[in-house]
């Protein structure tokens, strides 16, 4: 059964997969309301599944008024792609490469075969070495992958 986290970050998706704009604006109280929760738990799927690098934009406004937007932001590879190059730094936990993965799915740059190998090379079971070495490592194997996808793009 899926954790009241999932359930936020599943019920906001489908918001944003139903609008024709690719933006959705919710108040936090009543998103709360919706799932008895406390304004801090929307906050926490809001910071944690919903960042930059997993394509989306997020804004808040707090007080009586206050709501949340959240916009999808899609990528286009011709224009976008050395933007999310340089975005993997140096290092980069396995969380947010695959959230960069997953990105790259999402916007049918990738196929899920494709994806699966990828999270398959950017795992901690491959990359077995300590901190900050395996961050390190998964920075420029990624790198590396998303220059040769882009080779082959049209």
């Amino acid at each position: 059964m899926a954790n009241l986290t999932d359930l936020i970050e599943q019920y906001l998706k489908r918001l944003l997969a139903n609008s024709e704009t690719g933006t959705v604006d919710i108040g936090r109280n009543q998103l709360a309301e919706t799932f008895s929760c406390a304004p801090s738990q929307i906050n926490y799927v809001l910071a944690t599944r919903f960042l930059l690098e997993h394509g989306y934009v997020v804004e808040t406004r707090r007080g009586g008024g206050g709501y949340v937007r959240i916009t999808v932001l899609e990528m286009d590879p011709k224009t976008d792609w050395q933007l999310l190059i340089d975005s993997i730094g140096e290092t980069i936990s396995q969380q947010k490469a695959e959230a960069i993965v997953n990105r790259l799915l999402r916007d049918d740059i990738v196929s899920e075969r494709e994806a699966m190998m990828m999270t398959a090379v950017l795992g901690r079971d491959v990359l077995n070495v300590k901190q900050p070495w395996s961050d390190m490592l998964r920075a420029n194997v990624l790198r590396s992958l998303l220059v040769a996808i882009c080779r082959t793009l049209p």
